[in-house]
């Protein structure tokens, strides 16, 4: 085989791992767009490589992109970036294959804005060793040559991960018509400011974080049904002045964002907001407003590549 022919198969070879390797990186990272800086360096380390001395590609690459995302999480600018309470992921929409697999509790989890934002709480290793562990099913001997440590410091990691996103967890999933039902009551009550049916809604903890559209320094977060229920009815009342900041009259369309219900603010084909909802126990414990446009990119192209379908509100 030529050089030329070569190139191309390790080329095709890399490719085929992209979008695991992108998967990987987003849980690592909680952004599509570091993640995808992450597997773009490391192909470019897989094309300066000797490929022909490494003997399992798909073990290599996850080794490189892990310890990339690693340095990143590591990096002053980063942990400038994410100070507490300044800092959200990135939503996707369900279907993006950067969610990656998806076929257990554990998988599906591990990808939750819940599970992505708690990440943030735990030192870079025990982060990546849970999710090699939970997501990927990684055994330790494989976790410890990707991460140059132990297997017993790998287990002791993911003892003390597992304990901290246990120590989080709301209830099991709800099926997806109970969640949508819930959803749509609390945008009706919201809508019409029914604040007794929005705090019957709500758990008992419940919390609200919004980004602010990006203008504020800090999220905004609310600690109690009373004023959770308080912001949601001023947040969904529709305005005039919120559809000049929208740059237009939005629909409203329910969805599923990291496994979770969702709506989102569509103007024209432009996803100007979205609205998470983590459920515990047929109640909602946690709304997040996600509304600054670099979280909304990925989702956005996302939403523009699928049928629309019907919205729950027409015009807000």
């Amino acid at each position: 085989m030529d050089s030329t022919a070569t190139d191309r198969f390790d080329t095709s070879r890399f490719e085929a791992s992209r979008d695991r390797l992108a998967s990987l990186a987003y849980r690592l990272l909680g952004s599509a767009t570091d993640a995808e800086d992450a597997v773009q360096d490391a192909f470019l380390r897989w094309q300066a490589a000797d490929r022909q001395r490494i003997e399992v590609p798909e073990a290599w690459l996850t080794k490189v992109v892990t310890n990339l995302c690693l340095d990143r999480l590591r990096s002053a600018q980063v942990r400038r970036e994410r100070t507490v309470g300044a800092w959200l992921p990135e939503p996707l929409l369900d279907g993006d294959p950067m969610l990656g697999p998806a076929g257990t509790f554990e998988q599906r989890e591990s990808v939750s804005l819940a599970v992505l934002m708690l990440m943030e709480r735990l030192s870079p290793v025990e982060r990546a060793v849970y999710v090699l562990r939970e997501a990927f099913a990684y055994g330790h001997a494989e976790i410890a040559e990707i991460l140059d440590i132990s297997e017993s410091a790998s287990q002791q990691h993911l003892h003390r991960a597992r304990r901290r996103v246990t120590a989080v967890r709301r209830g099991g999933e709800v099926d997806a018509a109970s969640a949508r039902r819930i959803v749509e009551e609390f945008l009706a009550a919201a809508a019409s400011g029914r604040t007794e049916r929005l705090v019957a809604l709500l758990t008992d903890d419940a919390t609200a974080i919004s980004d602010g559209a990006g203008l504020a320094k800090k999220l905004l977060r609310f600690d109690t049904p009373q004023s959770v229920a308080a912001i949601a009815r001023a947040g969904f009342k529709p305005s005039d002045a919120k559809r000049r900041l929208a740059g237009g009259t939005p629909a409203v369309h329910y969805a599923l964002v990291n496994g979770a219900p969702a709506i989102l603010f569509v103007v024209g084909d432009r996803v100007v907001g979205a609205v998470t909802f983590d459920l515990a126990h047929g109640r909602i414990a946690t709304v997040r407003g996600i509304a600054a446009p670099d979280r909304l990119v990925r989702l956005a192209e996302a939403w523009r590549r699928q049928p629309p379908g019907t919205p729950l509100v027409a015009e807000w």
